[in-house]
């Protein structure tokens, strides 16, 4: 999604000293959709990100599948999988595997705790959310996440899930094998959204600023790939995640609201062609 944002205290110019006011450094850090191929951002943070303390084997749940073999409808009562027990599940955590294959996996969860600092080093994520509300702290800002939105978490992203509200959060996710992106034929060859898009780039709401957080010791459990398939580590890093003063680049989170696709017939706008539509000239009256 090549749709440049900044936000925070960045640099005059990339790859150059960037001091706080007391005269240290900030550390810059690439974070790239394919390493220095692809779509990215710099971020600079207060402390060195790479930094570890301890590094822990963290089993991320039963995550094998079964083939529907033979082929068969199925009735998924996912409402059925939670009763009282979402207000101690967390939206990381407690999440349940229902559908899954090379490409993608489709959780469930209904949650109603603060969830652990995480990040998904597998591919994206695409998080709906069915009901409920929560904040979505992220190394690169906040987000507001209420009913109807999606939230897409590009891979590597440290986050974690805040449920606000009295409703229970209820979230579909989304995990993908590699990266979320709009179809190519919505757009441009240089990555804007065409006017047949259903959706443009208004419609995508990024963090708001940098959010800073105090912290020694700070676990964040991570999710990647292993010998044996998907497996999960715990770091404990010596300062918290989220340090960073300030970003740009093209690669982020963000939350796009279901309301907003709008179909080329849509209630607001359509689009013509004047190439394939004849031209009309209204008449019109004028009363002085």
């Amino acid at each position: 999604m090549a749709h440049y944002r900044r936000s925070g205290e960045v640099p005059r110019k990339r790859h150059t000293q960037h001091r706080a006011p007391d005269g240290s450094l900030y550390y810059e850090e690439l974070m790239g959709e394919e390493g220095f191929s692809s779509d990215s951002s710099l971020l600079y943070h207060r402390g060195v990100p790479s930094a570890i303390v301890d590094a822990q084997v963290w089993d991320p749940g039963d995550l094998t599948t079964t083939p529907n073999a033979p082929l068969t409808p199925r009735h998924l009562k996912l409402h059925d999988l939670f009763d009282d027990e979402w207000k101690a599940t967390d939206a990381v955590t407690g999440r349940r595997l229902v559908l899954g294959n090379a490409d993608v996996r489709i959780s469930y969860v209904v949650a109603g705790e603060t969830s652990p600092l995480y990040r998904n080093a597998v591919g994206d994520e695409c998080v709906y959310v069915e009901s409920g509300s929560a904040t979505v702290e992220t190394v690169f800002g906040t987000l507001t996440a209420e009913q109807g939105h999606y939230v897409v978490l590009p891979r590597a992203t440290t986050h974690r899930w805040v449920p606000t509200g009295s409703e229970p959060l209820r979230l579909y996710a989304i995990e993908a094998n590699s990266h979320v992106a709009p179809p190519r034929r919505y757009l441009s060859r240089y990555g804007q959204l065409l006017e047949h898009a259903p959706y443009c780039e208004r419609d995508l709401h990024g963090p708001d600023g940098p959010l800073l957080v105090d912290g020694e010791d700070v676990e964040v459990l991570v999710k990647h790939r292993g010998s044996r398939g998907i497996t999960g580590t715990r770091y404990v890093y010596p300062t918290h995640p989220f340090d960073v003063v300030g970003w740009d680049g093209c690669l982020y989170p963000y939350t796009f609201d279901i309301a907003d696709f709008e179909p080329i017939t849509g209630r607001v706008h359509t689009t013509r062609c004047r190439s394939r539509c004849p031209t009309t000239t209204p008449t019109s009256t004028a009363t002085r």
